[in-house]
């Protein structure tokens, strides 16, 4: 492990992604794949199909599990609901810090700044931690005309590798005044009176419960066909899909910002994973084995929707990439995870972190064998049994990713985006080749992080004035 990591004294779990695989993955995963090559051949020139037989089974499974979330999340959610009688009958607020890690975003700072500014929290309470880069010339230049409060501060993170949001993170924890910590990002808006939520929250959950996943949505959903795609993903995948895994109490992967932590405990667990590039993902399955919980809390965080298509395929690999880093360490002793968390979980954890990667590798696979089945004149290599096999499966499939898009839609009350959610295979298609871009970018370049640029909705916004 790098020696200048090392030499600073800050928080990171033992369990880490610094080694991408271990020993025996590199020969499980070589002979999966070999044997994957082999039924391609076999399914060519040997007439069998035990290939799509595997892998259509396995994709159907998925998306049935995900929908029984998602329908879990609509009916039997049991997220943490604070009303404002609650908020304002208390009268003891803790400490609370927020944690601002941003990189070359001086464009966007400002929003940041009124953001956290107005959050409804005594202000003698609230210990604001900037993390700015070492490199950061430009947002460090920005800042010396820039009078902060007495209750924010700055830590500058050595600018050694790896350059990550986890151990930006880490140094931030490493001071953390708070008993209860938060993470927003640079371009994030949290609902006013998110803190108080917060904490109230915690006051009425069990003592196990040691973070809150606050809800993340969009404010620039109507900017183009991307954002309406991926406001109308995250409307499922918030609203929905994590309060159904919160209701059967299966591990949680948290989201990138606005989760709230007991702070001691965070420190108890080692903070994030510095290699990891989903941090946030690892974090929360590494919560639910060492026996805590995640619950979701209602309240919202408003965040830009990505609304360049380059831009955005860096975003998604990113995701993907972390995705596979945390399911490969979290699986380097299956048996131990097993005993830890128990047979459910164990496939819950499967279906949840592997299934999400599977599908979006998979779909593109399974399209592109459909087309030249389907442009065949004479079908040598595919016959009609594939067809009548695969076909359903993937029918079924999109079907159900579609009807949770739109339920995920609804429930927000975001009407004018039913029309694009009913278009989601399309977006589907763009999610695989960031898929398949992080898949390979895992065994090149497992901890590069690729920087998401951010405050693109600005120049939209002033063309439209």
């Amino acid at each position: 492990m790098n020696n200048d990591f090392l030499k600073f004294n800050i928080f990171f779990p033992t369990e880490n992604a610094y080694v991408k695989l271990i020993w025996w993955q590199k020969i499980f995963l070589f002979l999966f794949f070999s044997l994957m090559f082999y039924l391609l051949y076999s399914h060519f020139f040997l007439k069998t199909y035990t290939f799509f037989y595997f892998f259509s089974t396995i994709y159907f499974i998925i998306c049935i599990h995900k929908l029984f979330l998602v329908f879990r999340g609509l009916t039997k959610s049991k997220e943490i609901k604070v009303g404002e009688i609650e908020i304002m009958s208390n009268r003891e607020w803790p400490i609370y810090t927020i944690l601002l890690p941003i990189y070359k975003e001086k464009e966007i700072f400002d929003q940041l700044y009124t953001a956290i500014e107005s959050i409804d929290y005594p202000k003698d309470k609230l210990d604001v931690i900037l993390l700015i880069e070492e490199d950061d010339l430009e947002i460090k230049e920005y800042l010396k005309n820039f009078q902060l409060p007495y209750h924010w501060r700055i830590i500058e993170i050595p600018n050694f590798k790896p350059k990550t949001k986890g151990k930006a993170l880490n140094f931030g924890l490493n001071q953390a005044k708070g008993t209860y910590l938060v993470i927003y990002d640079a371009e994030d808006i949290p609902e006013r009176d998110q803190l108080k939520k917060a904490v109230i929250g915690f006051r009425k959950v069990s003592d196990n419960v040691v973070c809150l996943q606050s809800k993340l949505n969009y404010y620039n959903p109507n900017q183009n066909f991307l954002t309406k795609w991926f406001t109308a993903e995250y409307s499922s995948w918030f609203d929905l899909y994590l309060p159904g895994i919160d209701s059967i109490e299966a591990p949680i992967p948290l989201g990138g910002t606005s989760n709230h932590f007991k702070t001691n405990v965070l420190k108890e667990l080692g903070g994030w994973d510095p290699f990891n590039v989903t941090e946030d993902c690892d974090l929360g399955i590494r919560i639910f084995k060492n026996g805590y919980r995640t619950k979701v809390l209602d309240t919202t965080t408003w965040e830009e929707a990505n609304s360049e298509l380059n831009n955005w395929i860096k975003q998604r690999s990113r995701w993907v990439k972390g995705y596979i880093q945390t399911y490969f360490v979290h699986l380097r002793n299956p048996f131990k995870l097993l005993k830890q968390i128990g047979f459910k979980n164990f496939i819950h954890f499967n279906l949840i972190v592997g299934g999400n990667f599977f599908v979006l590798c998979f779909n593109p696979i399974a399209w592109i064998f459909l087309l030249i089945w389907f442009f065949s004149s004479q079908k040598i290599y595919f016959p009609n049994l594939f067809f009548i096999i695969i076909t359903p499966v993937l029918l079924i499939g999109n079907i159900i990713f579609v009807v949770i898009n739109i339920v995920g839609v609804l429930k927000r009350k975001w009407y004018k985006l039913v029309f694009p959610a009913l278009l989601s295979p399309f977006y589907w298609i763009l999610m695989s080749i960031g898929a398949l871009k992080g898949f390979f970018q895992f065994f090149r370049k497992p901890h590069y992080w690729e920087k998401t640029e951010h405050a693109l909705f600005i120049p939209e916004l002033s063309r439209r004035k």
